[in-house]
């Protein structure tokens, strides 16, 4: 049997003490109540299932603004209203002697108007060729279509988000929110500006490496100014393709922002192994190449998500490669997933074709493995 031991280890992830290293991942659900993006009971049920004494969740991408949308069920962070739905989820995580982070999330050009309240997407620079391909889609209440149109910014514009972001930071600590991590993968807006295959901008946020970063570098200290530090965390994408993504050098351009980041306090740094692509493993030899890359340049806490079991995840720690694991698809299935991995028990096969969808099928009926037993 393979030893586990090290998954469940203390470890001290910035301003958190953590009883065991077996991290809920950021995993989109689409559950919130519409048309105002609100958690509600059911969203609060799905995380108090998955809450363990001493861990930590990650919500799933959390809305900064209105024009920031781009999935049909995503929560926000942007009304009283959703607030309040938060406040509800943190209360029951931390009932259970959790701890949760909030993602915050802008999709930038993967969205469509009738996401935004009818605003054009927006972007690091245009790409036509993005909104135009067959294989990008967005949820929107119609069901899932290709991208609207989208435009670039203009450097007042991006101050602007800029602030959304530190508002939705001061709206999770509102929430009841142990800290917040910024979503800088996936394609998504900040990775539209970190990758030289959609950022062509010409002016002080494209370029070169110091310019591209730029943008990540403000929402941080942005950030940080609200929450303080140890409290900040940012997810990386290095590599990774989905979503219409390239880059010239990404080992360059990841190692770079990796050494960036050592200026700020942060609780950690998060990346997703390229092997994933979304919700497939695309290429499971590749193994954790991310982390192998940037453990040595970055100097604070690491933690990785993608492609993951009990027994690799336990190695990489054990050989100081990782300081804790982000489990995604194996948590979906499992609410008890803490505890089946400490024992050793067999985990729930998830239903992908649930993943996505707006009820409790596949979401908070899932069950724990006592409740199979009882049963």
């Amino acid at each position: 049997m393979a030893s586990t031991h090290a998954l469940f280890t203390p470890v001290q992830l910035g301003q958190l003490t953590l009883k065991h290293r077996v991290i809920m991942a950021p995993l989109t659900r689409s559950r919130s109540v519409q048309p105002d993006s609100v958690p509600g009971d059911l969203m609060r049920r799905y995380y108090e299932q998955r809450a363990s004494d001493g861990g930590l969740i990650i919500s799933e991408a959390t809305n900064i603004s209105l024009t920031s949308r781009g999935w049909l069920g995503a929560p926000g962070l942007y009304s009283d209203q959703q607030v309040l739905g938060w406040k509800s989820v943190t209360a029951a995580v931390h009932a259970k002697g959790g701890h949760m982070f909030a993602q915050l999330w802008h999709t930038g050009r993967s969205s469509h108007v009738a996401m935004t309240g009818g605003a054009e997407p927006v972007s690091a620079s245009v790409d036509a060729a993005y909104w135009q391909h067959p294989s990008h889609l967005v949820s929107i209440p119609g069901g899932w279509v290709q991208p609207s149109p989208h435009r670039a910014l203009s450097v007042v514009e991006i101050a602007a988000i800029v602030q959304d972001y530190r508002r939705a930071a001061q709206r999770a600590m509102d929430a009841g929110f142990d800290g917040v991590e910024v979503h800088a993968a996936n394609g998504y807006f900040i990775d539209q500006f970190l990758q030289n295959g959609s950022n062509k901008r010409a002016d002080e946020y494209g370029g070169s490496l110091q310019n591209r970063y730029r943008i990540l570098s403000e929402v941080v200290q942005e950030l940080v100014s609200v929450w303080g530090a140890g409290r900040v965390a940012v997810r990386l994408g290095p590599g990774g393709t989905f979503n219409g993504m390239s880059d010239s050098d990404p080992l360059a351009l990841f190692s770079y922002i990796a050494e960036q980041l050592n200026t700020f306090d942060l609780a950690y740094l998060h990346l997703i192994e390229p092997r994933v692509a979304g919700g497939y493993t695309t290429r499971p030899e590749d193994g954790a190449v991310a982390a192998k890359q940037l453990r040595p340049i970055f100097k604070g806490s690491l933690v990785a998500a993608g492609g993951f079991e009990a027994d690799t995840a336990d190695a990489a720690i054990t050989g100081r490669l990782l300081d804790a694991v982000a489990f995604g698809r194996h948590f979906v299935s499992n609410p008890d997933l803490v505890s089946r991995m400490r024992e050793h028990l067999p985990l729930n096969d998830y239903d992908r074709d649930t993943f996505y969808t707006f009820d409790a099928r596949g979401y908070t009926d899932y069950p724990a493995y006592k409740a199979m037993l009882s049963a």
